[in-house]
């Protein structure tokens, strides 16, 4: 292997406090990174880098680990323009708008899906997103939500089952009998596709009693739970993905005390989607409750064609900011380290000796400028696995 060292770094912000300053984010200044093959191998300050095959000059430039988007749905046809607009013009959101997208999905072909999933990781990668998870879930048929992870899976490692998203259309009188199709044969067909099972618990979608039998039932065949939870209002979905060990609930907006202690006291990681929020004209999540109550939070577009048509993390990072009551360095490592909790991963989401080398070379000095700088394509070079594509 070839190893190649980034020198020059103004900023380096590694999200281990051993490297750096003590801080969370483990911040090094005047720093160098040493990548071989797609490991990094040595991080901290440039006047002690070890000698390398390579250098690249970061021109005074910050550095942080590629972006971890741990939701969102990018298997999906069609387009919710018009949704859009009247829901901008006053009409609030409702789970029914992802109908829409099931029968624009139902009817694309496995080219089309594959080329839309292709064409937002680009888009997100472009920003500097290195690792994304998505879902399927605009199927909502045994064959069209195997297809959907069989397709999801050429472009990425973090699948995740979503056949419980909404209720099907073809089920709308018998939601009873689509939680039977979906925790048997519907998770028959799509387990061997995914590593993680989902569901919608909210008002217009599953209770905590049809939840907890989706989940269960994922479970049994070898895939970790996550849980869409308390988008909407209140509900039993906190607690429900707390008890069952969850990896995350996803959206966390509407929550009770009872719900912070959980998440607080848990190893649940509570993701923020603020382009929900935006998108929605809707409450903002607060995310200084969750990180004063001992929360790990992570950050997520929620990349979909209804609630969220966003691949930016830049752009929730700035959300998280102005709206959430998040630091910048607290909204920076809830991008970065957070997503990879949220996915139960120890080599992204970091800057250290063994994990991936997955960069983000900043257009900027400091990290700070991804919140102080909103709008502003930032990404001046982006490294996944050790390779620049970028």
């Amino acid at each position: 292997m070839t190893t190649t060292a980034i020198t020059d770094i103004a900023c380096l912000v590694t999200n281990d406090p051993s490297l750096g300053d003590g801080s969370p984010l483990g911040l090094i200044r005047d720093a160098a990174v040493v990548i071989d093959g797609d490991r990094i191998v040595w991080a901290g300050e440039s006047n002690r880098a070890p000698a390398a095959d390579k250098a690249v000059d970061a021109g005074g430039r910050a550095m942080i680990p590629g972006f971890v988007d741990s939701h969102s749905h990018l298997v999906f046809a069609g387009d919710r323009t018009q949704e859009f607009n009247a829901r901008m013009s006053g009409r609030p959101y409702s789970a029914g708008g992802i109908r829409t997208t099931v029968a624009a999905t139902r009817a694309a072909s496995d080219d089309e899906l594959s080329a839309n999933v292709a064409r937002y990781l680009a888009e997100a990668l472009r920003q500097g997103t290195t690792t994304c998870e998505t879902k399927s879930g605009y199927g909502l048929t045994v064959e069209d939500e195997a297809r959907a992870l069989r397709i999801a899976a050429r472009h990425t490692d973090e699948v995740t089952f979503l056949g419980a998203h909404i209720v099907s259309p073809d089920y709308a009188d018998d939601p009873a009998g689509y939680v039977d199709l979906v925790t048997g044969p519907m998770l028959d067909a799509c387990a061997p596709h995914a590593r993680w099972i989902d569901v919608f618990c909210e008002r217009g979608a599953f209770d905590g009693d049809q939840a907890r039998a989706v989940l269960t039932a994922g479970i049994a065949k070898g895939l970790h739970p996550r849980v869409h939870a308390n988008q909407l209002g209140h509900g039993p979905g906190v607690q429900l993905a707390v008890e069952l060990d969850a990896a995350s609930a996803d959206h966390c907006t509407h929550l009770t005390e009872a719900d912070i202690d959980a998440l607080g006291q848990g190893d649940t990681v509570a993701t923020l989607l603020p382009g929900a929020e935006f998108s929605t004209r809707a409450v903002w999540p607060d995310a200084r409750r969750l990180l004063d109550a001992g929360a790990t939070v992570a950050l997520s577009t929620d990349c979909n064609p209804g609630s969220s048509f966003t691949s930016s993390m830049p752009f929730c990072i700035a959300l998280a900011v102005r709206d959430m009551g998040m630091t910048p360095d607290e909204a920076v490592r809830a991008a970065t380290a957070g997503g990879a909790a949220a996915l139960r991963r120890t080599d992204i989401g970091r800057i250290a000796p063994g994990a991936r080398a997955d960069l983000l070379l900043l257009d900027a000095p400091s990290h700070v400028h991804l919140a102080y700088r909103p709008g502003v394509p930032l990404a001046d070079a982006v490294w996944q696995r050790g390779a620049r594509v970028a």
